[in-house]
């Protein structure tokens, strides 16, 4: 098979990670496409609460060090909300304090403090922090990606060696399961009910004593509620009960939320994996073959920091 000029590079998976590697590597002045089973506003991503935080990834030092990569970028994305879907908000974080987030946060966040007892009813920590409106920042990663050269196309995959490029970046987040193949990947399943916003400004991550998650994340027009973390849990049907128990859990943190109106109920399956795998490996072939999956609930978060770092293993050697 002969594949195209040098430059040419596939990225496998149209989710945040996949469009945000592709960002990276066309604005390298790599030619990009991007193969994507479904469009973005069908991904997981698309289903994310979307708060910047490394939740369930690892290894947790290469992670914190991505996030901060990333925290960068989505600061000067905050600027214009509207446009990226990025805006800084404030929250609390609870059932944590300052001693355990660790000087690796609290020096680029400075405004990290513990909560107030009107603020949080337990210990808390209260921050800022991104917090991205994903149906828009979907969007504006396809719009940059095309500003820099890059096209997506819509096609499944069987075989990652089917890629006519010199240089593969594999993005498929849980479909690297089959596609790798890598039994090691595995669906967290996340359920969350969205809700008429009945005026909440402020987000709020809590954990019960049952180990039970509640959260909530005011964005424009609504309110997403959440949540669940069922490991191996394969299907994407809401089930009613459980967004019971979401709303409920959430309007005791907050009564207000019992009223709201629910708008919809969205399911996402969260590549888990026992630790990021981001490296370069090669095709049957010998062509360059980048892997950067296993992100967990942390996609979002490690985003820009992942995307640089494959984009650097992406370049001729």
């Amino acid at each position: 098979m002969a594949y195209e000029q040098h430059g040419d590079v596939v990225v496998v998976g149209g989710g945040v990670i996949g469009l945000t590697t592709a960002v990276a590597l066309a604005e390298r002045g790599r030619r990009v496409r991007v193969w994507t089973r479904e469009p973005a506003e069908r991904t997981t991503s698309a289903v994310a609460g979307a708060l910047w935080w490394p939740y369930r990834i690892e290894p947790l030092a290469r992670a914190r060090a991505w996030a901060l990569g990333s925290l960068d970028v989505y600061e000067d994305l905050a600027a214009d909300p509207e446009a990226t879907g990025v805006r800084m908000a404030e929250g609390v974080l609870g059932e944590t304090g300052l001693e355990e987030v660790g000087a690796w946060a609290a020096a680029r966040l400075p405004g990290l403090r513990a909560a107030t007892a009107e603020e949080y009813g337990g210990a808390g920590l209260w921050a800022r922090l991104p917090l991205v409106d994903m149906s828009v920042h979907l969007r504006w990663l396809h719009e940059r990606l095309s500003a820099a050269g890059g096209v997506v196309e819509e096609r499944a995959v069987a075989d990652l060696a089917e890629a006519d490029a010199p240089v593969v970046v594999n993005c498929t987040g849980l479909g690297a399961r089959e596609l790798v193949p890598d039994p090691s990947v595995r669906p967290v399943r996340g359920q969350l009910v969205v809700v008429e916003n009945p005026g909440i400004r402020t987000w709020l991550v809590s954990t019960g004593p049952d180990g039970a998650m509640a959260y909530f994340f005011p964005q424009p027009g609504r309110l997403v509620l959440g949540g669940t973390a069922e490991e191996d849990a394969w299907s994407r049907e809401p089930d009613p009960a459980v967004a019971e128990a979401i709303v409920r859990r959430c309007a005791a943190l907050r009564p207000e939320i019992a009223g709201a109106r629910v708008l919809e109920h969205r399911v996402g399956l969260r590549p888990a994996r026992d630790a990021v795998r981001l490296e370069r490996a090669a095709l049957p072939d010998g062509r360059v073959l980048v892997h950067n999956y296993g992100h967990g609930g942390a996609g979002v978060t490690v985003a820009w920091g992942c995307a640089r770092e494959a984009a650097e293993l992406a370049a001729p050697r």
